[in-house]
């Protein structure tokens, strides 16, 4: 998964919150993502929050294995080629 995870604090929506009305406020996790160039911002329930969280994680060493991915290929294509320009060279 790839987005951010954020807890926020929240007054609730009942009208004769105790907590509220002390002006304390309700903890809520947030999870942004981007979808079609847009922000998205959803409510996560407190049970799916550890599961949100080994997502995120999970996506990030994705994203990592990938932006190596790239520059590794292009390494391996230039001593191949090298490897075949030196026999050619050899004949």
């Amino acid at each position: 998964m790839k987005g951010s995870l954020a807890k926020v604090y929240k007054p609730c929506i009942r009208p004769n919150c105790p907590a509220c009305a002390r002006g304390d406020k309700h903890p809520a996790w947030l999870l942004s993502v981007s979808f079609r160039g847009r922000r998205r911002t959803m409510y996560v329930p407190w049970g799916l929050v550890p599961t949100m969280q080994k997502a995120l994680h999970n996506g990030r060493k994705i994203e990592q294995l990938l932006s190596r991915t790239g520059p590794q290929l292009l390494a391996d294509y230039r001593r191949r080629v090298k490897k075949a320009s030196t026999k050619d060279a050899k004949s």
